[in-house]
């Protein structure tokens, strides 16, 4: 069985021929470049270099010969953009703090502060206010607010979201097409989209790193806030956003046809450690109408399923999840309250594929013991799998500093398993 028809048959809720596993196929199913280095090491990888397209979490591109070690089935297809506005070219080092010579575009403009944090520029335009930052002795950026004075009079939701997305280039859809088109052809990977088409409040697109000069509401905490004092214009910015972003779709579509078996459509947080940030009434107010329009439209215009991201306790919104007709769900955080593999699986298991969830990233792989690591993959396995329905990968990207020897047990564990 190929790994496409491995995931094909999986994300079908058919049992595969053992459970896929995906590394770097996504920004939130990556590993970490100082990670990445370790690891490439101890599978006794010394050529190539280390890539960062992802200048915000640092995570490395994972290179043919790794995915070939550790037996990967999906690739990615994005474009060759990055969160902070500039595209990935012209690659050149970038020294991290601890040591790990990584490559980043040309287009990463940046300079140390007086204390040592390093910032980076929109665009790569140090004409702009910095939109990014790594602390000294950090491995990655955190996104810089910048919030000008808030005059409720000028609030403009369709000016917020027509400064946040743009329409796709001519430019971006050859890239789309040459690629998937290349992937597919002469690789057995099952490809996945990249696409955020349904990530409305994400903290990305609320910080915006890749806009020089953004206005409206860009603090997280008082966009949150707006959901209940300002709702109007949340509603504005959603409309708005919607419709920029159904007719990219439709061009992404167009672009990559059905090469790809998936796509990721947000990565919009909906859960905190403990429970949902939003109650189900709000999420069925602002959310769920306009996931169930872009989920529609993929499922009556495409072959793909849609692959969606939020972190923490999500159970209680599963099941809205579901009718609003998402048929992924990412990372599948087990640390956190009412996340329970077997109660996730027994429950929803025959009719949301669950993409993640592992091995846990905040304890386990970081400061378990390899065999610790070992029984928690092979057990978590052995749930998920149950039937289909469940690609590995761990609840969402490897961080640095985890153990060699515990990323070794839990590549191997997977590779060892059945799982179904």
């Amino acid at each position: 069985m190929t790994s496409r028809e491995r995931v094909r048959r999986t994300i079908n809720h058919e049992r595969p021929d053992r459970v896929p596993l995906d590394l770097g196929s996504t920004p939130v199913t990556g590993i970490q470049a100082s990670s990445y280095r370790d690891l490439k090491k101890a599978l006794g990888i010394g050529s190539g270099s280390i890539r960062v397209p992802d200048p915000f979490q640092m995570l490395a591109d994972v290179e043919e010969e790794v995915r070939q070690a550790l037996s990967v089935d999906t690739l990615g297809i994005s474009l060759p953009s990055t969160v902070f506005g500039y595209r990935n070219e012209d690659w050149k080092p970038f020294p991290l703090f601890d040591g790990t010579e990584v490559l980043v575009s040309g287009h990463l403009a940046y300079d140390v502060l007086p204390a040592g944090d390093i910032v980076q520029y929109p665009q790569g335009d140090r004409g702009a206010s910095p939109s990014g930052k790594m602390p000294k002795g950090g491995y990655y950026f955190d996104f810089i607010t910048r919030q000008k004075p808030i005059v409720e009079g000028e609030l403009d939701g369709r000016k917020w979201a027509e400064e946040t997305f743009s329409p796709l280039t001519d430019r971006d859809l050859r890239f789309l097409e040459e690629t998937s088109r290349a992937c597919h052809e002469n690789t057995e990977y099952a490809l996945i989209g990249l696409y955020g088409a349904a990530a409305f409040g994400s903290i990305t697109s609320i910080q915006a790193p890749h806009v020089k000069d953004p206005s409206g509401i860009r603090d997280i905490e008082e966009f949150w806030i707006s959901y209940m004092i300002r709702p109007d214009y949340i509603k504005e910015i959603f409309s708005r956003q919607l419709e920029i972003q159904m007719e990219n779709l439709r061009m992404f579509a167009e672009a990559v046809g059905n090469r790809i078996e998936v796509i990721q459509l947000s990565g919009t947080d909906f859960g905190s450690q403990d429970g949902p940030l939003i109650s189900p009434e709000m999420y069925r107010e602002f959310f769920k109408p306009l996931h169930k329009t872009v989920n529609r439209w993929v499922h009556e215009n495409t072959g793909w399923k849609t692959f969606y991201h939020t972190c923490g306790s999500v159970r209680a919104l599963i099941e809205d999840f579901i009718e609003a007709e998402i048929d992924i769900l990412n990372p599948v955080q087990i640390s956190a309250r009412d996340m329970d593999p077997e109660v996730l699986k027994t429950e929803y298991g025959d009719r949301i594929v669950f993409w993640g969830g592992g091995v846990d990233t905040q304890r386990t792989l970081p400061f378990g013991t390899p065999d610790e690591v070992r029984e928690e993959v092979e057990r978590n396995m052995r749930i998920f799998g149950r039937g289909g329905g469940f690609v590995f990968s761990a609840v969402h990207n490897i961080q640095a500093n985890v153990p060699v020897e515990n990323l070794l047990a839990m590549f191997n564990a997977v590779n060892k398993g059945d799982g179904r």
